[in-house]
């Protein structure tokens, strides 16, 4: 891969699509020990939206909410 006489590199598909650099997607450039790191600008409010997903079901297989608060308030 070489930058050409712009500047510009091409990320190869399978990077990209690996990494969710979608169309459009804002990166940011870091300088890291000798070379440098291309990640995507994740907003704070994506960066929530991925972790709701991420959690999304988790506790799905245990009792319900309504069943935790009963034996939570019983009398022992």
């Amino acid at each position: 891969m070489r930058i050409n006489s712009k500047g510009q590199v091409t990320i190869p598909v399978s990077l990209r699509l690996r990494l969710g650099l979608l169309p459009n997607t804002e990166v940011v450039f870091e300088e890291s020990h000798g070379g440098a790191l291309i990640r995507p600008v994740v907003s704070l409010k994506d960066l929530m939206e991925q972790r709701l997903r991420k959690a999304s079901g988790v506790a799905a297989n245990g009792p319900s909410t309504d069943e935790i608060l009963q034996l939570t308030r019983e009398d022992k």
